[in-house]
């Protein structure tokens, strides 16, 4: 059964660390650790099963990957140990200027190389297994292939799985109006190693992914979804801002724990069990 766990982010570092009983994973920031926390990097390391989410990698930018960002990246994994390690179908930064967010890509054959090229790269470096997360954007890139297909070839051309962020699925299909039950059909369930989860924001009638509020109704449906569909390994909720008492994340977590034992039998069948929200 998938593990449920969160981010580790230093608001939230006395309550995770306290170790309480509804954390099971913890996945780290890994620019967080670029220049210290080496010591609760082996604190959690030892507490629980981790995983390394990069930011910066910028698999999508031609060309080399930034070796100071690359020799950061493999210094924290190498001091925590992770179970594998992720970072973003999406490219940061230029050749000359570092634009500081997560920018999409065109799914076209030519950026299907680099990012390949690229993630082999990272996974050899590290020797570490690595997966790729979705992005939101409220531009729609289009190229010879769908997202979808896009995602597929990636995973077969260059080993890597993926990192489903169900809210990042929910918010692109509500801005660039698509079903994502379909986008969701059309990728290979083999490749979804790891759940990303958190509440979207509504603003002015565009839908955002600030991390800062609880998950919502209909994104639980679509959560559903993906715990039926693939065989989930480690489902990881997000909180960048917005805080709640600790009380309210375990609540939360306990929803998600109960969602993946109902919604996805342990061989991994995928027996749909009762489709009623988590109260």
């Amino acid at each position: 059964m998938a593990l449920v766990g969160v981010g580790y982010r230093r608001q939230l570092a006395r309550w995770i660390l306290s170790n309480p009983p509804d954390i099971h994973s913890v996945e780290i920031t890994a620019e967080h650790f670029f220049d210290s926390g080496d010591d609760i990097l082996r604190t959690l390391s030892a507490a629980y099963p981790l995983y390394v989410h990069g930011l910066g990698l910028s698999l999508g930018t031609p060309g080399p990957i930034d070796s100071a960002t690359l020799d950061n990246f493999a210094g924290v994994v190498k001091i925590a140990d992770p179970e594998w390690i992720s970072d973003h179908v999406a490219f940061t930064r230029t050749d000359e200027v570092d634009l500081g967010h997560l920018n999409p890509i065109q799914p076209s054959i030519e950026t299907l190389k680099v990012i390949a090229d690229h993630a082999i790269e990272i996974s050899e470096r590290c020797n570490k297994r690595l997966i790729l997360e979705n992005i939101t954007s409220h531009l729609e890139l289009k190229g010879e292939l769908s997202e979808p297909e896009f995602l597929n070839r990636l995973c077969e051309k260059s080993g890597c799985g993926l990192l489903l962020d169900v809210t990042n699925l929910f918010i692109n299909s509500r801005n660039h109006r698509f079903d994502p039950r379909t986008w969701l059909s059309e990728l290979d369930p083999s490749n979804i190693v790891q759940l990303h989860v958190t509440g979207y924001s509504l603003i002015n009638g565009v839908w955002e992914d600030f991390h800062a509020e609880p998950i919502q109704d209909d994104l639980w449906e679509l959560i559903y979804e993906a715990l039926d569909y693939a065989p989930v390994q480690v489902l990881a909720l997000e909180r960048d801002t917005n805080f709640p008492d600790a009380r309210e994340l375990e609540d939360e977590l306990r929803k998600l724990e109960g969602a993946v034992a109902n919604h996805r039998s342990d061989d991994g069948s995928g027996t749909p069990a009762d489709r009623r929200l988590p109260t």
